[in-house]
């Protein structure tokens, strides 16, 4: 059945008249039109009238009221005081923050440029300044008001000034309260104040929850897409008023309850859902920036209810980049006190260039022990006898399989390390670059598809569902923690089961419908029903995110500083306070002299010879994940010594080829090279390699692993400092992501 629903699915993607969001001006495969070659006038006369298929995603704003042009950018001054190379429009590349010039500036060009071609907005919190200048350490009227100050700017700029034409969906960041990282409990002054400066975002039948725990949600699309905001302070590691999701008497307990009950509202109403917070659930194999039940919940929820969410965007790190989460990471027994589990470090708060590097670093060795995506098929063509893995072909007379039912169990072998055709073991998460200039100052305009939306009402903020609304507040204590989840429900076990356990416990269901959980207050979602198709993450349909074109502000070119040396020009330590590009210089004049500011585009996923991205499912970004892991990449993906790492090489597309290590691919006019087969190690072999490392020295370097780096800073860092992050290396004989059992099931796992 849910081979069927997939292929009606595809046919009527590909043959239906119906709109479907594409780069702008063109096609998805031709080249991108920027937002601001459009006809304006054109989009505002239909802005009111269709979906255009893109929102905007903006964070970290970091807005400094104390932030002098020409002033210091050494650790003491803070852009404060004193004499240096602070800009007009910021002090690029430095750990001062935003100048209300670039505020004025960024919101102007949005308008401009952005307003009436995107269908909402995502802001993703830290709208205040950082607490670093001694000197004027920061207050509550300061950071309240650098927080209404900008949402004032969004109202004027995607509304009247009073009411919006669009929906803008906020969020709390770290340094959006005092002092930062810690926020208590709700209700609190803090929540309270910010259901005032946010009214106009947030939906009138839900403040009172808002103000509670500072998370509520927006139907983007009435009945159809629902964008929620997440209190991300409540799963940081960092904030010392909680502790984590475990605790019926923490709120993070408490949100993510509310979380579990609203998705299930949603995929009971047929909708779908884009989470957004600040602080994302960055986690490596050593440090995390949520608290370990936090991320667990989290990710058991992704999992549960991966037929509805789309996906995940956040901000804070200030990085471009992205994450795969392994849902086998997953640990049931972290809710029963049974978990043996080792505790991971806090990342840090703030994230120097080295502390990224490193960062980076670790998502790279994660990725390079990924299952090869090659064995994902590219389109899902595969009938239901063959993903059933039938014995129907078996040779009866020989009592032996045929070779079509051992190249099936080999896939079906390779499929299981994925949860399937469409990589439903995994779930990506995107962190958006952020405004204030640490490196340049980026924003980003996500594309999703729109297909058979044409004819659905639009959002108004006059619309109230409080007829609808589930509300956290006005539920019964019972209702919430003895819900009766079914024979889907998945319990953390009291311990070891042996197979005929379970086997017994399947024949037994009947009779024992709700076995009674280690920790009866640990309520597990049903996972999507048997005969769902996958969801937009996964499956390209409506909705499905389809790409992205990031902007920046170039202020090295834009505040036209002339300058000249004066004192020591010391090397930038990159493990404290970094000065920036123009550190130990001072300007000629006291005239700044800027160049008309505008953002232009870093790159866009669309045409991106690098990344090669044909749309934003989990199955491209784990093909991607993987190309950026292997420490001896394919040829197509080398960089030889000696050549400038440039974004300019055309490859060829490698659209309807399964076999992705036999695809020919061109990397410059005269040759044209194989791709060699992947550097998988399979978990057999791991075995006996387990412990063992070997050095080896590479001529060549992994072109999209550096090209990865260099977005990440958002094209700061010049070639050799980029290219350092490839040297040196040791590579690891990568120990495999946790294998699927041969029968699919585990003591932890979770039903696909």
């Amino acid at each position: 059945m849910r081979v069927n629903a997939i292929c009606i699915a595809v046919c009527l993607l590909q043959f239906s008249p119906a709109a479907v969001a594409k780069p702008l001006g063109t096609t998805q495969s031709s080249l991108q039109v920027p937002l601001e070659d459009l006809d304006t006038t054109h989009h505002q006369h239909v802005a009111s009238k269709r979906l255009h298929g893109r929102f905007l995603h903006i964070t970290d704003l970091h807005q400094d009221p104390h932030y002098k042009v020409f002033s210091s950018t050494d650790e003491d001054d803070a852009c404060h005081r004193g004499k240096g190379t602070a800009g007009t429009y910021g002090a690029e590349t430095s750990d001062c923050d935003t100048p209300p010039t670039l505020i004025d500036a960024t919101f102007k060009w949005i308008k401009e440029n952005v307003r009436d071609n995107v269908d909402f907005v995502v802001w993703t919190g830290d709208s205040a300044r950082h607490d670093s200048d001694e000197k004027i350490p920061r207050v509550q009227d300061e950071v309240l008001d650098s927080n209404r100050k900008i949402a004032d700017k969004f109202l004027e700029t995607f509304g009247d000034g009073h009411d919006l034409s669009i929906p803008v969906i906020s969020t709390f960041g770290n340094n959006d309260i005092l002092p930062h990282n810690i926020l208590l409990s709700g209700p609190n002054k803090w929540l309270k104040t910010y259901t005032d400066i946010w009214d106009k975002f947030i939906p009138e039948e839900q403040r009172h929850g808002f103000q509670r725990g500072g998370w509520y949600y927006v139907e983007v699309i009435p009945k159809k897409l629902a964008v929620f905001s997440l209190n991300t302070l409540y799963f940081f590691s960092h904030n010392a008023a909680v502790d984590g999701c475990a605790l019926r008497s923490e709120p993070g307990y408490e949100h993510m309850e509310w979380l579990r009950i609203q998705l299930q509202f949603m995929r009971d109403r047929g909708m779908k859902v884009i989470l957004t917070g600040h602080v994302p659930p960055a986690r490596t194999d050593s440090k995390s920036l949520w608290d370990e039940t936090c991320w667990q919940k989290y990710t058991l929820w992704l999992q549960q209810y991966r037929d509805i969410i789309i996906g995940g965007l956040f901000g804070h790190m200030n990085i471009d980049h992205f994450m795969i989460h392994d849902t086998k990471d997953i640990d049931l027994l972290l809710f029963g006190g049974k978990s043996v589990a080792p505790p991971r470090a806090l990342m840090d708060d703030e994230f120097t260039i080295s502390s990224a590097g490193d960062y980076l670093g670790d998502l790279r060795e994660d990725w390079s022990g990924l299952p090869n995506p090659k064995h994902l098929p590219i389109v899902m063509d595969t009938d239901e006898e063959e993903l059933d893995y039938s014995e129907s072909n078996k040779d009866p007379r020989k009592n032996k399989k045929s070779k079509k039912d051992k190249k099936r169990d080999k896939k079906k072998k390779e499929l299981k390390k994925f949860g399937g055709p469409w990589g439903e073991r995994f779930v990506v998460t995107h962190v958006g670059p952020s405004i204030v200039p640490n490196y340049f100052p980026t924003l980003r305009v996500i594309e999703y598809n729109i297909t058979g939306l044409d004819d659905l009402p639009r959002w108004s903020n006059s619309v109230v569902n409080s007829d609808e609304q589930i509300d956290w507040l006005d539920q019964e204590e019972e209702d919430i923690f003895n819900v009766d989840t079914g024979e889907d429900s998945i319990y953390a076990d009291n311990g070891d089961v042996s197979t005929e356990k379970k086997k017994k416990h399947q024949k037994d269901k009947k009779k024992f419908k709700n076995p009674t959980p280690s920790n009866p207050g640990f309520i597990i979602p049903s996972p999507p029903s048997k005969d769902a198709p996958p969801g937009p993450a996964y499956s390209p349909q409506s909705l499905t995110l389809l790409g992205y074109t990031q902007y920046f502000a170039n202020l090295t070119y834009i505040n036209n500083l002339e300058l000249k040396s004066e004192g020591s020009n010391d090397e930038i330590d990159v493990e404290k306070w970094r000065k920036g590009k123009h550190g130990g210089k001072v300007p000629k004049d006291d005239d700044p002299n800027p160049h008309a500011f505008h953002y232009q585009v870093e790159y866009d996923t669309f045409t991106d010879p690098i990344y090669k991205l044909k749309d934003m499912t989990v199955k491209n970004y784990l093909k991607l994940a993987h190309r950026i892991g292997q420490y001896k990449p394919q040829k197509g993906d080398r960089v030889k010594d000696g050549e400038i790492l440039g974004e300019s090489n055309v490859y060829e597309d490698d659209e309807g080829s399964e076999n992705d290590d036999k695809k020919q691919i061109s990397i410059s006019e005269n040759e044209t090279i194989e791709d060699t087969e992947d550097h998988d190690i399979d978990a057999d072999r791991k075995k006996k390699k387990k412990h063992k490392k070997k050095k080896h020295h590479r001529k060549e370097k992994n072109r999209v692993w550096l090209s990865f780096v260099k977005r990440a800073f958002v094209g700061t860092l010049d070639e050799d400092d980029i290219k350092s992050f490839d040297d040196g290396l040791e590579e690891h004989v990568q120990e495999p992501l946790v294998p699927v059992p041969e029968n699919g099931e585990g003591l932890h796992s979770l039903e696909l």
